[in-house]
């Protein structure tokens, strides 16, 4: 087990409370649940419907209220040093407890499984992970578009074995889309540990935890924002996809060949299986590892760090190699001639959707959904999901 100090990591933490009420009434709600999304962190409101949490570390959350009978009630806050106050308010549904819920049709077997798979994913940990209310999951698939998606009434409640967590994933936005093969999801999980049956088992979610962190994301972002990405085993190239300009005219030629619906020569076959073997773009893959300030804007403060870096990125582990039940597939960013994929290391890539976006001090990307991840990370899901809050023993406490 290799643990490393990460200075940038001793952050401030502050104080956060509030009152959850209903939105109509004003009335406070007690005993409502209000967590940060995607933390352990999580309190009940009193019979006043007030919260604190003691100590918050600094960072981007939203701060996430259910109750009973209303919807879900989502307020974005920046964690600094100074405490903060805030109200949730809540929208009745109109349900009455105790109504009947009739679901329209059950799911098809086969769609759900699909989805469980897709959304659990299919690492070793993943196999771990289980589903205790798949009733509440409302699967849809529309072969027009061949797009799977997904949703629950409430939350989707995940145990996972491998890591200890059983977690709530609230407001769940689930889309597969099979032609353009991507897979999004988001929503706001809250984490709560599970009770260990023995030592050992304890000893293993930590092990286990340790091993699902190091080459994630978050590692790689707090390690990035700390200029410490070459330290803690990150390699990080340029990976530029070009356009190949013989496509178009292959691909058309392909296409009027194979409307003729009739028996083809051998010079046919082929060129039609030329044709078809034509790569619509190429990869190059640029093997001079990128310095820290081709990955990242400081800005004039020192405070705020930007995740920004041209074309593509390669992003390779070094300390560890893939999960047993990983295969790499072919990107659709990166199809036709690139350099091979090393089989013994953690290997992803990284697409900006925008020109740069901030990364948090814990690691977490002010818009999650500004970058695209494919591959190796993009393999990983349950599983390997950590919350925010997460550090690996040996890291320093905040204070």
């Amino acid at each position: 087990m290799l643990l490393w100090w990460l200075p940038g990591l001793a952050v401030a933490q502050s104080s956060l409370s509030g009152t959850v009420r209903d939105s109509l009434t004003q009335k406070p709600l007690p005993f409502a649940s209000v967590f940060l999304a995607n933390t352990t962190l999580g309190v009940t409101t009193t019979e006043q419907g007030t919260f604190v949490f003691e100590r918050v570390p600094a960072g981007s959350y939203d701060v996430v209220a259910s109750y009973v009978g209303y919807r879900l009630a989502k307020q974005a806050i920046t964690v600094g040093q100074a405490p903060q106050k805030l109200t949730l308010a809540l929208a009745p549904t109109g349900a009455q407890l105790g109504e009947v819920v009739v679901r329209p049709r059950p799911n098809n077997p086969g769609d759900y499984q699909r989805f469980k798979e897709l959304f659990l994913g299919r690492s070793t940990f993943s196999q771990q992970c289980r589903i205790r209310n798949p009733d509440d999951v409302l699967v849809d698939f529309d072969p027009k578009t061949t797009e799977l998606t997904a949703a629950a009434r409430n939350y989707v409640e995940v145990d996972n074995q491998a890591l200890g967590y059983r977690v709530k994933y609230y407001g769940l936005q689930f889309a597969c889309n099979f032609t353009q093969q991507v897979v999004t999801f988001y929503g706001q999980p809250v984490f709560e540990e599970m009770t260990p049956r023995s030592a050992r088992q304890r000893r293993q979610w930590e092990a286990n935890r340790v091993q699902a962190y190091l080459g994630s994301p978050a590692h790689f972002y707090r390690s990035l924002r700390d200029s410490q990405h070459t330290a803690q085993g990150f390699v990080a190239r340029r990976l530029r996809i070009v356009p190949n300009p013989r496509f178009a005219r292959a691909d058309s030629l392909r296409r009027a060949l194979r409307r003729q619906r009739r028996a083809y020569s051998a010079a046919e076959q082929d060129s039609l299986a030329r044709w078809a073997n034509t790569p619509p773009r190429f990869a190059m893959l640029y093997m001079t590892p990128l310095h820290v300030n081709s990955l990242r804007r400081v800005a004039a403060d020192g405070q705020h760090v930007f995740l920004r870096f041209q074309d593509h990125l390669q992003v390779t582990y070094l300390l560890a190699g893939p999960d047993a039940n990983y295969h790499p597939q072919p990107s659709p960013y990166a199809r036709g001639p690139a350099a091979p994929l090393p089989q013994d290391r953690q290997v992803s890539q990284l697409v900006l959707m925008q020109p740069e976006v901030e990364i948090e001090p814990n690691g977490q990307l002010a818009n999650p959904l500004a970058v695209f991840t494919d591959e190796y990370w993009g393999f990983e899901k349950m599983g390997e999901f950590l919350p925010l809050n997460y550090l690996p023993p040996g890291y320093p406490s905040h204070p």
